[in-house]
């Protein structure tokens, strides 16, 4: 049995990016987007939408900014695009005017990622990108740090607003399986005519079992990434996701070729997943920027003085 409703969104390029500013190469891109569209999946998040006035691209990758010369140099010699491509866009570092109408680009969706005081902005751009032509979500981040009045409000704008999708997600892997119950319960009810879409990270290893958990409750739009690849303890592995939904569609081996071939070769370049630092923030329901910066140190295996340091605030021992 299975939930055909159910739609599939890989991450692997988009998060798995935070972690090395985007700097991927055209065929680690291409060869991802190939195993998508042979594996079945719904989506692929190719990257972010943001201004080049922003951020320069001596720094930053393509990915950072998904220009339309950018996608065409991965998806344009490969025949009819067989998968929808989709882009986040954060509030304030994309200006309305550098957003192309639809029928001018390769991307079909755009991802609003906001946080609660900003939920006013990101349901105008959504408004605004809908209006250009694309399908639209609103991702509210860090709700784990929002109290219960602010989230129902928040939730009462939502409601309010044309974009069909919203999705609960657990920034710094704090969740458990309990917590995603209540907050899904809380989503489907007072978002009774949208679609509820669920983004995990796995800091405390729980990734997989809190999409599960939100699954369960009605979500019905799944992020995932290739080896769960994505900021710092990373996110609910696709492979393991796309095994669990059972639907037919769904291939798993095409990704699992592409992990051999192309995510393994990463892990000596980048530390995403289970390590103590990103346990420890997702323990404490802290950002995990404290913990990268520790990974990214010549000291990063010394993790009792970043236990030190992190709890020193705290009645954690």
């Amino acid at each position: 049995m299975y939930r055909p409703q159910i739609k599939v969104v890989d991450c692997t390029v988009r998060d798995g990016g935070l972690m090395n500013k985007w700097q991927f190469t055209d065929d680690f891109v291409e060869q991802v987007y190939l195993a998508n569209s042979k594996a079945g999946i719904d989506y692929m998040e190719i990257g972010y939408l943001s201004s080049e006035s922003a951020f320069s691209r001596d720094e930053y990758g393509p990915w950072k900014f998904c220009a339309e010369a950018d996608i065409q140099r991965i998806i344009g010699h490969n025949g009819e695009k067989k998968i929808k491509l989709s882009a986040m866009a954060d509030i304030g570092r994309i200006e309305y005017n550098d957003i192309p109408p639809c029928e001018e680009s390769s991307l079909d969706m755009v991802r609003v990622a906001c946080y609660v005081h900003q939920i006013d902005a990101a349901i105008a751009l959504a408004h605004h990108c809908m209006d250009k032509g694309y399908e639209a979500t609103i991702n509210l981040m860090a709700v784990s740090t929002v109290g219960p009045r602010d989230l129902e409000e928040a939730l009462e704008d939502l409601a309010k607003c044309r974009v069909p999708i919203i999705y609960l997600v657990d920034s710094f892997g704090a969740f458990y399986s309990e917590d995603i119950d209540i907050l899904s319960q809380k989503y489907m009810a007072a978002l009774p005519d949208k679609t509820i879409g669920i983004h995990t990270h796995n800091n405390q290893q729980l990734a997989f079992a809190n999409t599960i958990a939100a699954i369960i409750n009605g979500a019905n739009y799944l992020d995932g990434s290739l080896y769960g690849i994505g900021r710092g303890a990373g996110n609910c592995p696709l492979e393991l996701l796309v095994s669990f939904l059972k639907n037919p569609k769904f291939k798993v081996k095409p990704l699992i070729e592409v992990i051999e071939a192309h995510i393994f070769p990463w892990r000596a370049k980048i530390d995403w997943g289970y390590f103590i630092p990103y346990m420890m923030t997702g323990v404490l329901n802290q950002h995990p920027r404290s913990a990268m910066a520790h990974m990214e140190s010549d000291h990063k295996n010394n993790v009792t003085d970043f236990f030190n340091q992190v709890t020193n605030a705290t009645d954690l021992v």
